[in-house]
């Protein structure tokens, strides 16, 4: 496939997570700080993202499953993917955290499970478009022969 066909199918997965709210602001001034002397600036942030938020989604399941949760720990982690979040756009995972920390600060062990599934949900959701992405700048980027 041509590498303007490739680029327009990349621009419309983009416009569709933004247009979804899975994305905010931030994801473009991620996408700004790329440049010639860093062009893997995105994909390197958003693969670091995406395997610490899975690390982070298995330790908090963890958490859940011990008979007495400890709920600052699992707050910890929370906080931990909330700025993971944050830091790379991820609204829609971004505002579960919030609503997760709430259910932490009150000690409320079905509200952290209620919330841990629809975090999941919301991550793995944007996992697999940030995965769609990646493919696409690569397939674009091999168009491209380098001297």
């Amino acid at each position: 496939m041509a590498a303007a066909a490739l680029t327009s199918q990349l621009n419309a997965l983009v416009s569709n997570m933004f247009a979804m709210g899975l994305l905010d602001d931030q994801f473009q001034q991620l996408q700004m700080l790329q440049d010639s002397t860093a062009p893997d600036f995105v994909s390197e942030v958003v693969t670091l993202f995406c395997d610490d938020g899975e690390r982070i989604i298995c330790e908090l399941a963890r958490q859940q499953e011990k008979p007495n949760v400890d709920f600052d720990r699992v707050d910890s982690y929370v906080h931990q993917l909330k700025g993971s979040s944050a830091s790379v756009g991820a609204q829609k995972v971004k505002n579960t955290c919030i609503q997760f920390r709430e259910f932490c600060q009150q000690r409320s062990r079905d509200g952290c499970l209620k919330t841990l599934d629809l975090v999941r949900t919301e991550f793995y959701d944007l996992r697999n478009k940030f995965q769609a992405m990646l493919q696409l700048e690569q397939q674009i980027q091999a168009c491209y022969p380098k001297h």
